[in-house]
C-alpha cells in the first residue's frame, strides 16, 4: 500500500496536474470565443443582452468543459499511457513482473485509473469557472457585452444539477480515457512500430468511446 500511494500521487500529478497548462489556455480562449460569437449571432433587440451569458454558461458546463475537455486528454494522457506500457511490453519488463509474481495490470494500470477518476473532475471544474471567466473578461474587453449583463446571464435560470450532470459524465469519461490506452499499451506486440500504432489506436478508440458515452449518458440522464 505504501508503493500504490505513492504510486497513486505520481500519476495524479503526472496524468492530471501536467495537463492543467493546457485545460487552461483553451478554456479562456474557448469561453471568449463563445462569448463573442453568440454576441454576434444574436444582436437582436428583441433578444436580451444578458443571453450571452447565459448560453456561454450553458455550453461550457453542459457541454464544452465534459466532453471537449475530455476528448483533448484524451489525446494527451492516453498517447501517454499507451506508449509507456506498451514499450514496457516490447522490452520484456512487464514479463519480468510477471515473473517476480506482482500482478503486472494492477501494478500499473490501477494506479492510472485511479488517479484520472481523482482528478479529472477537478480538472473539469477549473475548466468550467475559467471558460466562463474568458467569456466575461474578452468579451467585456471586445464591448460584445457588459459586466452586469453577463453576470445576470450566467446566473439566470440556473440549475445546479447542469454541474452534477457535467461531473457524472467527466467520471465515466476518466475511466475510458485512462482504461482503454492501458488496455492497447499493455497487449502491444512487436516492436517500436507497434507501439506508434497502439498508442493511435488508443487516441482514436478513446475518442470514440468518449462520444459513444457522451450520447448514451446524455439520453439517460437529461431525457
Amino acid at each position: 500500500m505504501k508503493w500504490f500511494r505513492r504510486q497513486l500521487f505520481y500519476e495524479i500529478n503526472s496524468l492530471g496536474i501536467n495537463s492543467l497548462p493546457i485545460i487552461s489556455i483553451i478554456s479562456l480562449f474557448t469561453g471568449a470565443v463563445i462569448t463573442i460569437q453568440t454576441a454576434y449571432n444574436t444582436d437582436s433587440p428583441l433578444l436580451p443582452l444578458y443571453t450571452v451569458g447565459l448560453a456561454t454558461r450553458d455550453s461550457i458546463i453542459l457541454e464544452f468543459s465534459p466532453t471537449i475537455i475530455s476528448l483533448i486528454l484524451a489525446g494527451k494522457i492516453g498517447s501517454s499511457i499507451a506508449s509507456e506500457i506498451g514499450t514496457m511490453r516490447v522490452s520484456e519488463q512487464i514479463d519480468a513482473l510477471e515473473i517476480m509474481g506482482i500482478n503486472s495490470a494492477s501494478y500499473l494500470v490501477l494506479p492510472k485509473v485511479l488517479a484520472a477518476l481523482i482528478i479529472n473532475p477537478f480538472l473539469i471544474i477549473i475548466s468550467m469557472s475559467l471558460g466562463i471567466f474568458g467569456g466575461w473578461a474578452f468579451g467585456v474587453l471586445a464591448g460584445s457585452v457588459t459586466t452586469t449583463e453577463y453576470i445576470y446571464g450566467i446566473q439566470f435560470a440556473f440549475r445546479p444539477f447542469y454541474v452534477s450532470y457535467a461531473l457524472i459524465k467527466t467520471f465515466f469519461f476518466a475511466f475510458i480515457l485512462t482504461a482503454i490506452p492501458s488496455y492497447y499499451g499493455y497487449y502491444t506486440s512487436g516492436g517500436s512500430l507497434e507501439v506508434g500504432s497502439s498508442s493511435t489506436k488508443a487516441v482514436v478508440y478513446s475518442s470514440i468511446y468518449i462520444l459513444f458515452a457522451n450520447y448514451i449518458l446524455t439520453q439517460l440522464i437529461l431525457s
